[in-house]
């Protein structure tokens, strides 16, 4: 989220701004993260303001030291919590085949959202076939998360703490104020702590790589009620990979197997964490792998442009986009093969894979593989909440 610092300079101007199996809705599970599950009523000094907020500050499950201020205050980053769609044959004035999108849908109605948008707002409140989710984006972090907003019967609308924990958007909802980690969707304060919100399953991918696999999907409008320069980008040279992530006060919470911002597709599947870095990934291309004894095929193709390495969000270098898909399809687990552009071909019956888990050529030909939950964040930002996880390499390295 935008913040005040030497190194982001212009940010000033916004003053007015992984899992396994999904748990059911609002059912509180033991968390994905390094935090205990177990609430610690203990009186904790609290380093930012309490005024405005009827959060209740006695339940919280992380200490409360660890929360610190990001700069503007509650809303202060605006969510957009009525969203205007687009056609996708009205924005080619604004976007561009490279410029990274979060991709999110429910059956046949997908929708884009432009990370050029998302990087000033974080938060996106919709309904998708029926379906409340919240589509949140911490810049950051570059976690960008879709979330099922109902718990416990009750539909949550999300908006932004203007806090941070460990360099990671602290969201709250509007009906009980409970301060919620975007990381790992836990109710970390207030009424709600310990409570899981259901993550859903998205992509952050280029939007070409959108339009080629849903031609009548649709595209955030950037008629969002609220006035931003959305051809900036307010973090110009935040991706390098070896820099240090801003407001991350514990330095030693850097996992040094990795660099800070490396990129990786990071997936939790019943309590095993992987990560599959990126650079990896663009040697090998398609990886054939088994965690948490499901298998699975991780794919990356190139063409989608980092968000946060040039004056606009399209303008960034090329660093590629990864999906994360089930190997079982009718009854039979299936080996895939790298081919060319970014497509794959399984070993069993030579059927050809299109980047979205389609099948377009063979045996299979109109078959879909099963999209998983995975995440494609800044390495630290995966590993301090999930310190236990593997990273995946090639055989025989």
């Amino acid at each position: 989220m935008p913040r005040p610092a030497a190194a982001l300079i212009g940010l000033a101007l916004m003053t007015m701004a992984c899992t396994g199996p999904s748990p059911r809705p609002g059912q509180a599970l033991p968390s994905d993260s390094a935090d205990a599950p177990a609430l610690d009523p203990a009186p904790e000094v609290l380093r930012v303001s309490t005024v405005g907020w009827s959060t209740d500050f006695s339940r919280h499950e992380v200490p409360l030291s660890e929360i610190i201020s990001g700069g503007p205050g509650k809303d202060g980053i605006p969510a957009i919590d009525r969203p205007q769609f687009l056609p996708i044959d009205r924005v080619a004035d604004w976007l561009i085949d490279r410029e990274p999108v979060i991709a999110f849908g429910i059956g046949d109605e997908w929708r884009a959202y432009p990370v050029q948008i998302l990087i000033w707002h974080e938060i996106v409140n919709d309904v998708v076939a029926g379906t409340p989710v919240a589509i949140t984006f911490c810049p950051l972090c570059h976690t960008a998360i879709a979330f099922d907003r109902r718990i416990d019967g009750r539909v949550l609308d999300f908006g932004t703490t203007g806090n941070l924990r460990h360099s990671d958007l602290v969201m709250y909802d509007r009906q009980t104020e409970t301060w919620w980690q975007q990381a790992t969707g836990r109710g970390i304060v207030g009424d709600l702590a310990g409570m899981q919100l259901t993550f859903l399953r998205s992509q952050l991918i280029s939007w070409g790589q959108f339009v080629q696999a849903h031609p009548d999907g649709m595209v955030l409008s950037r008629e969002t009620g609220h006035p931003r320069d959305y051809d900036r980008n307010p973090y110009p040279g935040y991706d390098r990979v070896d820099s240090i992530p801003f407001l991350l006060e514990d330095q030693t919470l850097l996992d040094g197997r990795l660099s800070p911002k490396v990129r990786i597709l990071g997936i939790m599947i019943n309590g095993e964490a992987v990560a599959y870095p990126f650079p990896l990934l663009a040697q090998d291309r398609v990886v054939n792998d088994e965690v948490g004894g499901e298998p699975i095929v991780v794919m990356w193709a190139d063409g989608a442009a980092s968000g946060l390495g040039g004056p606009t969000v399209a303008g960034g270098g090329i660093v590629g986009a990864a999906n994360a898909f089930s190997r079982a399809v009718e009854g039979r687990i299936l080996t895939f093969a790298a081919m060319e552009n970014g497509a794959m071909r399984d070993v069993e019956t030579g059927s050809s894979w299109s980047f979205d888990g389609r099948s377009t050529a063979g045996e299979l030909r109109g078959s879909q593989l099963e999209l998983l939950v995975a995440d494609s964040p800044f390495w630290f930002a995966w590993a301090v909440f999930r310190p236990d996880t593997r990273i995946w390499q090639p055989v025989g390295e």
